[in-house]
């Protein structure tokens, strides 16, 4: 039996956000995948302002996603929208991702908010997606199933050496 997703809100990331992300992504199982440990605030900061931008230019980003019904005022974690950001791997593409606080695991999030995330990208003009998962990522690897997306490529990082997936959707 499926059990319906829930109705997250997804908005462009504030200044205030880039504290809400190191808070609840300051968690070691949420970051296994991405490095491991704790990022700094300054990543965040980053993050969030380079995202601010990209919604400017692309009209799509990595948006903080909020449920205000179960979780009034909380920040749950992000999703959405890039241009990929790195010289290697799929360039000149656009990356779909997302990220949750622990306690926000199992919940549906990340699958009802990544669907959200390819209505607006569909909206916006863009033709196809690429989800880049470290390969031991069993939970984000079920969100690209559950997304209709297919394995079509295996990497190894140059950051970590640890094996990826490209996944793919066509939108």
């Amino acid at each position: 039996m499926n059990r319906a997703l829930p109705v997250v809100q997804l908005r462009v990331p504030t200044d205030e956000d880039a504290f809400a992300w190191h808070r609840v992504f300051d968690h070691p199982d949420v970051m296994e995948f991405h490095g491991g440990r704790s990022a700094e605030l300054s990543v965040y900061e980053e993050l969030t302002a380079r995202q601010r931008k990209h919604d400017a230019e692309h009209g799509f980003c990595f948006w903080t996603m909020l449920d205000e019904e179960r979780f009034p005022g909380e920040v749950l974690g992000f999703t959405g929208a890039q241009p990929w950001p790195h010289a290697w791997g799929p360039k000149g593409e656009i990356e779909i991702g997302w990220r949750l606080g622990r306690a926000y695991w199992g919940m549906g999030y990340a699958t009802a908010a990544a669907q959200a995330t390819l209505e607006r990208l569909r909206a916006a003009g863009v033709r196809s997606v690429v989800a880049m998962v470290d390969a031991r990522n069993e939970r984000s690897i079920a969100v690209t199933r559950r997304l209709g997306m297919e394995l079509a490529e295996t990497f190894t990082t140059p950051a970590s050496k640890q094996q990826g997936h490209c996944f793919r959707l066509e939108l």
